[in-house]
């Protein structure tokens, strides 16, 4: 793949699996505001954009041992992955975390009031994530295998329910964003206890984690899935 400071951040993703190491180093937005071109990505973080591109190149060297390229991969395949590796675990984690940012915000609040809020977004993400993963598994999902299966197309195009998908996307990303804020980049204060410490480190793996599969989704799955049916991505 030849790389230009116009080439949009999602479109590197897609097609070289390995750079979503190097973006997730850097802070790079590569899920839901992927479509902007990596020399302004660059520019809007500070960056080198050379120094982003040679570490690009070199991951592509040297890619993990699980790293799949998911653009080449049958799409019943991808729709697997996703939810044996993010929904599955989606769901048994947002539990623990609504119960450890409860705690927290009762037990800390006259030191951090902040965590107040914190509380009220996790309930807020964990009801829309849950509630979002059943959509796309019971209604999405199947509707991609029926057309990649070359069966009849759904009664209603794709287009809509995977619009309706991207826009909860978008809102999940401004949610992350805002817990990201709210705990100074997931540092614990040097008062904190171990539960508090415990949901900080949760909630950092909680938000690496959606960025890969908002990716997967709206970069791969769906776009994929729009070209079969002749839409645009």
């Amino acid at each position: 793949m030849i790389i230009t400071e116009g080439t949009a951040v999602a479109d590197i993703a897609s097609a070289l699996p390995s750079s979503v190491r190097v973006f997730q180093q850097h802070g790079i937005d590569f899920c839901c505001g992927g479509r902007t071109p990596l020399g302004q990505a660059c520019e809007d973080r500070g960056l080198s954009y050379a120094t982003v591109v040679d570490a690009i190149e070199a991951s592509a060297q040297e890619p993990a041992a699980d790293e799949r390229n998911w653009g080449e991969e049958p799409l019943h395949a991808l729709i697997d992955h996703i939810v044996s590796t993010y929904h599955d675990p989606l769901r048994e984690a947002l539990p623990l975390l609504q119960s450890m940012a409860a705690k927290v915000s009762r037990v800390h609040i006259s030191k951090a009031p902040q965590l107040a809020r914190l509380d009220t977004i996790v309930s807020e993400l964990s009801a829309e994530l849950l509630s979002h993963m059943r959509k796309e598994e019971m209604i999405l999902f199947p509707a991609i295998r029926t057309i990649e299966e070359g069966q009849d197309r759904p009664a209603v195009p794709i287009s809509a329910p995977i619009s309706v998908m991207e826009e909860e996307h978008d809102h999940a990303g401004a949610l992350l964003a805002e817990l990201r804020t709210i705990t100074d980049d997931y540092i614990a204060p040097q008062w904190a206890c171990e539960t508090l410490r415990a949901l900080y480190r949760g909630l950092s793996e909680l938000e690496a984690a959606m960025h890969v599969h908002v990716h997967l989704e709206n970069n791969v799955l769906f776009s994929r899935a729009l070209a079969l049916t002749g839409s645009a991505a």
